[in-house]
């Protein structure tokens, strides 16, 4: 098992390391190169710029029982597809049950601003963010692990 991060962006780059440690777990950071983010405890695959590039090189390096750290629905539902687990920033662990309304809503959400509607944007981070996030992961290693 390893934990892929899709780290563009992404606050809990830090956190996953440390709990990772741990658990003797490899972190993968996946990134492109506007966004090159290189942490100790973790490897680091730099990959070239263009839509969705690094969604695809990281759901390709995807084994069953690995951990993906991301925001971002669609490589959500594809790493379900190769029974790994998802999870995003906040401690949403995504699922089978969640994915497909959470595509939905994005899916409106475009609508909505392709025809010139405003949507909200993310609440600002809080430190509850990151409690929540650090219990999902625990219980996603443990989950995995189990299934081993």
């Amino acid at each position: 098992m390893k934990i892929l991060i899709d780290a563009d962006g992404c606050p809990v780059v830090d956190i996953t390391i440390d709990i990772a440690k741990t658990f003797q777990i490899q972190v993968v950071i996946f990134c492109d190169t506007a966004h090159s983010i290189e942490k100790e405890g973790a490897l680091t695959k730099i990959i070239a710029k263009g839509a969705d590039a690094v969604d695809f090189v990281l759901v390709n390096e995807v084994k069953a029982g690995d951990i993906i750290i991301t925001q971002d629905y669609g490589l959500a539902a594809m790493v379900l597809s190769k029974k790994g687990y998802p999870i995003n920033q906040n401690g949403l662990i995504y699922t089978e049950d969640n994915i497909d309304q959470l595509l939905f809503t994005r899916h409106v959400a475009k609508k909505v601003r392709s025809h010139g509607g405003r949507i909200k944007g993310p609440k600002k981070r809080e430190k509850e963010n990151d409690e929540a996030f650090k219990k999902s992961l625990i219980q996603l290693i443990l989950k995995s692990l189990n299934t081993l």
